[in-house]
């Protein structure tokens, strides 16, 4: 692992668990020498991630609409910035050259990011590790609704095998590199027929 995606939330009226759980991960990050690539934002977890990895001499890139820039949203600290046109350019932008997808907790935004994700992983168009760190068994309907999404035949048992849940940050580096293999070949199942 060199290079991960995060998604995560901008909010900072959460939990303070997670915003400890993504500082121990955001260390982790730095000690395994993993540069991340982000939101950009300032704010929430997204914000604890950036600071954290920065406070430790980590490596971290930012990428944001350019309207998110104007209305102040994104980092100072972070001196890595890619700004593009749209959310599609920013979302296609995040998986470039990454070893792996980790989700945070997040709002409709991080919920939209990991589901593209889970879906290009699907049509064998991203072949990489996703990663979902449950904090507070917050992930715990999304990891239901996703089971009954191939118990119910929506899609197969095969990609089961697309995620992994964790409920620790030390977990997911271990959970990144030791993802069952997937390729390009996995659009042959894609769809249910």
């Amino acid at each position: 692992m060199k290079r991960v995606c995060v998604y995560c939330s901008s909010s900072a009226k959460i939990d303070r668990a997670f915003f400890e759980a993504t500082e121990r991960l955001a260390r982790l990050f730095v000690e395994e020498e993993i540069e991340v690539v982000f939101g950009g934002s300032s704010l929430g977890l997204m914000g604890k991630l950036a600071d954290v990895i920065l406070e430790n001499g980590g490596k971290i890139r930012g990428v944001m609409p350019t309207f998110m820039k104007e209305l102040e949203w994104a980092h100072e600290g972070v001196t890595d910035f890619l700004f593009t046109e749209t959310m599609n350019e920013r979302k296609a932008a995040y998986l470039e050259g990454v070893d792996g997808v980790v989700a945070l907790p997040g709002g409709s935004g991080t919920l939209e990011e990991l589901l593209e994700a889970i879906t290009l992983k699907r049509l064998g168009l991203l072949t990489k590790p996703i990663v979902i760190l449950n904090t507070l068994d917050y992930y715990g309907p999304l990891k239901e609704m996703l089971n009954r999404c191939v118990s119910e035949n929506f899609m197969d048992e095969r990609h089961l095998q697309m995620w992994a849940f964790v409920d620790e940050p030390d977990e997911v580096i271990d959970a990144l590199e030791n993802a069952p293999e997937w390729s390009a070949e996995a659009i042959a199942f894609a769809a249910r027929r």
